[in-house]
């Protein structure tokens, strides 16, 4: 009777401790104090179809520039007589689409090839056209990209689109923009699903590794797609009830088998 009582109490914990796995979450684990690694340079960010670019074309002269920015400009007069422009926030804050073809229609020059591009040479393309023109003598082109998304998917604190708006996020930041890695992440498969010359890639990364600083997906670019992997399944709450009141009535079993044999040795 006492083989029997603990072999039941260690079914008891062998099945309660099935539900229960210890996990853990690591970043950079074999990096080594003190010692120096190359910083990987940040990539240009390339312009793709569908993109929303703000450009703006300002001027020594303001009112030069004015018919090249959203609605035309704003003219300002200041008490002194100077003349300023500047550009309503709603239209500016839209940007100019890249169409399907991949072009903008700007103000004035009309359609410009804009994909493929970097946001340096599309500004240099547009300073080009400006001064052999002579239609401004000494531009100055500002462009942004206004829709930098990057999706996060899978086991992360806080799924859903996070917006970029300085231009540049690393994989690492956006992971911790979106709270983190859950203890249920496969940290050593990140998937990252990125747009490339009109077809999708994946890659995967490893950032528990140092040599992940190399990697093409250490810097994400515009509509990459995020997904962590999970270790394993994650139960359903009915999955989750269902062991709940496995492990209670193991318990009880154990506890009411034990109180019998306890009773029946007096």
């Amino acid at each position: 009777m006492n083989r029997l009582i603990i072999s039941l109490i260690a079914l008891t914990m062998l099945t309660l401790s099935s539900c229960v796995v210890s996990k853990k979450v690591t970043y950079l684990e074999n990096m080594v104090v003190d010692s120096l690694y190359k910083m990987q340079e940040i990539p240009s960010i390339r312009v793709q179809k569908y993109d929303r670019l703000s450009i703006i074309i300002s001027s020594k002269t303001p009112e030069l520039a004015a018919p090249f920015n959203p609605d035309g400009g704003i003219y300002n007069v200041g008490d002194k007589g100077e003349i300023t422009t500047s550009t309503t926030g709603a239209t500016t804050e839209k940007g100019y689409l890249v169409d399907r073809n991949g072009n903008i229609d700007f103000p004035v020059l009309g359609l410009i090839p804009a994909d493929g591009k970097t946001v340096e040479e599309l500004k240099k393309y547009i300073y080009d056209r400006l001064i052999n023109e002579n239609l401004i003598n000494s531009p100055l082109v500002r462009i942004e990209l206004l829709n930098l998304k990057i999706m996060m998917m899978g086991e992360v604190g806080a799924k859903g689109i996070l917006n970029v708006q300085d231009g540049q996020i690393s994989l690492l930041e956006a992971i911790t923009r979106s709270g983190g890695l859950t203890t249920n992440a496969l940290s050593q498969e990140i998937t990252v699903i990125r747009e490339e010359n009109g077809f999708r890639r994946m890659y995967t990364s490893n950032i528990e590794d140092v040599n992940f600083f190399d990697s093409p997906t250490y810097y994400l670019k515009q509509n990459d797609i995020v997904y962590v992997k999970p270790k394993s399944a994650v139960p359903t709450p009915r999955e989750d009830l269902t062991w709940r009141y496995i492990g209670f009535g193991t318990a009880i079993l154990t506890l009411g088998v034990s109180l019998l044999a306890l009773f029946n040795n007096k």
